[in-house]
């Protein structure tokens, strides 16, 4: 069964196949010109005894006339059935489409990486397919704001890929461009998206880089803090209130989020705090407390 991860990649290719043909060309591959990317059907059986299914399917097309399409597959892990499986996804498809197809591998280590860029025989050294990887060495490097609010699905893998080179703050700055607009934007489904995106890249930084991130997140004044970061404070506090007291759990995720989001917590406001005892009125500054642009507005 594919991983979690597996799927969360796949679904950048979903929402934007304008992803494939970026990431092919970001590796040399001349693409033709064309007027949209769609995703279509990846089932690549012709014949009825075996089942050929790649994770997804991108074509490029000017008008009706198809002028290339791009195989996407996510490898995690080295996997020999694949050197058969792959030259059928490109043949299949190059005869039903009748236009050049690539195979792009999208993978996240080196080993495998290796592994997937030894060109696949297809017998005695007469011919063979040579799959197309993306590992997180070359991954596009987006900083700048244009680009992330263009090609988000970019900005992700970047920020995913990149979270370790001494500039990330740039990287991270330029996806959250793109969240907050989308963010502030009436499209619900866009909106969602964007909490979903952050979300996820949040989920694969590590330690150092998660905390770049939510210093950038938390020092802007205008951004909203929707992500699984704050609710997660939130729901830490009140969990921590049952275990502890409900006040004084409170009052512990109350300063948490106050101390992620880089407020300055004076001993007045400290003793403010800590000297409230009504559980009602913590629990609204701690609501308060993820979307506040300045410490006052915590207390107001």
């Amino acid at each position: 069964m594919p991983s979690q991860l597996h799927e969360q990649l796949l679904e950048l290719f979903e929402n934007e196949p304008e992803l494939a043909a970026s990431l092919s060309a970001s590796l040399g591959v001349k693409l033709p010109d064309y007027e949209h990317a769609e995703t279509a059907s990846a089932d690549l059986t012709d014949t009825k005894p075996t089942e050929y299914r790649a994770d997804r399917v991108v074509i490029l097309s000017t008008g009706t006339r198809k002028v290339a399409a791009i195989v996407v597959e996510v490898q995690l892990r080295p996997d020999p059935a694949k050197q058969w499986s792959w030259p059928v996804y490109k043949a299949t498809l190059r005869a039903r489409l009748r236009c050049p197809v690539v195979l792009l591998v999208l993978v996240i280590d080196g080993v495998t990486a290796a592994w997937a860029s030894e060109p696949i025989d297809l017998g005695f050294g007469l011919s063979s397919v040579q799959p197309l990887v993306l590992g997180p060495s070359q991954v596009p490097v987006v900083t700048d704001p244009e680009t992330a609010v263009r090609l988000p699905e970019l900005a992700v893998l970047s920020a995913i890929a990149h979270q370790d080179r001494s500039d990330r703050t740039r990287i991270f700055d330029a996806l959250l461009t793109w969240h907050d607009s989308a963010i502030g934007s009436r499209d619900s489904a866009l909106s969602e998206r964007a909490r979903i995106y952050v979300d996820f890249v949040h989920g694969k930084l590590n330690d150092a880089a998660k905390s770049s991130l939510e210093a950038l997140m938390t020092t802007a004044p205008h951004r909203e803090y929707t992500s699984e970061l704050f609710r997660n404070l939130v729901a830490q506090g009140r969990e921590e209130g049952r275990e502890r007291g409900l006040e004084e759990g409170l009052v512990h995720g109350l300063m948490a989020v106050l101390g992620v989001r880089r407020f300055e917590i004076t001993p007045e406001i400290r003793e403010r705090i800590e000297s409230c005892g009504d559980a009602d009125t913590l629990d609204q500054w701690l609501r308060r407390a993820t979307t506040a642009e300045t410490i006052t507005d915590v207390f107001s």
